[in-house]
Order: structure tokens, then sequence, then C-alpha cells
């Protein structure tokens, strides 16, 4: 493995993000395994929330999936790599704010997310909303 996965393994276990992961893969009934880059899969979580084939909480990725694709892998590595830029646990309502603003920007939750933006969209499998308009039906626009 890579030092710098090694380095972003040993800093999600010590912001207590890859800890927090691993409850929630027990208390969500996965089964868990090793994963690509130091990160650990948990496959056969049963909650339906959050909304999304994956997601990860520190070096942990849960999915309701017996498997994720090599893209997708990617996408949910470059998530553990945020949780240990973030210092873990201040990821959870920095990202739920960025989700916030891209619903209110598009109506999407991912495409002007950019922690999903930094992840890849294409990778994440998420589609690339365009932005609301302003104004209402109607209405011109003076220039």
């Amino acid at each position: 493995m890579k030092r710098r996965y090694r380095v972003r393994r040993v800093v999600n276990y010590v912001n207590l993000a890859t800890p927090l992961g691993l409850l929630l893969c027990v208390v969500g009934g996965a089964t868990r395994r090793p994963g690509p880059d130091g990160l650990v899969l948990a496959c056969g979580y049963r909650f339906r929330f959050p909304i999304a084939g994956a997601f990860t909480v520190g070096n942990v990725v849960l999915t309701r999936r017996d498997s994720l694709g090599e893209r997708l892998l990617l996408h949910e590595g470059r998530h553990a790599t945020q949780w240990a830029w973030c210092a873990g646990l201040p990821m959870l309502p920095l990202y739920l704010l960025a989700m916030l603003v891209s619903v209110v920007v598009c109506g999407d939750q991912a495409s002007y997310n950019p922690f999903e933006r930094l992840a890849n969209l294409d990778d994440g499998g998420y589609p690339r909303a365009p932005l609301r308009r302003r104004g209402r039906a109607g209405e011109r626009r003076s220039t």
C-alpha cells in the first residue's frame, strides 16, 4: 500500500471517523472485508439512508450492494481522503451544508456539492444537473 493511503488510514482512525464508520457497519448489519488502498468495504448495509449506492465514513465504505465497481471505489476513496483533510467528524456538517447548497442552486444533492465534484461526479455515478434559472416564468430579464 502506498504511503499516502497508510497515512490516510492512520489519520482517519485518530480523528475517529473510521471508528464511527465501523460502528455504522455493525449497527447496519454490514459484512466487513478489506478493500483497496486501506479501505474497509462494508457490504450488505441494511438501512436506506443515506440515499446513495455507497457512502464513506472515514476509511469505511458502506453499501447495500454485494460489491462495488472500480470507478465507484475510486470515488469513495477520494471521500476517505476528504474525511482525513476535514479532521474527521467536522466533515459531517460540512458535507450536509454543501449538499444543501447544491440542492438550492440546482435541485440536486451532488451536482454542485464540492465534495462530490472533487471526488469526480462521473465516478460516483452522479448526473450533472444544470443551475436553476432565476426569476419567474414569463418575466424578462433586463441586461
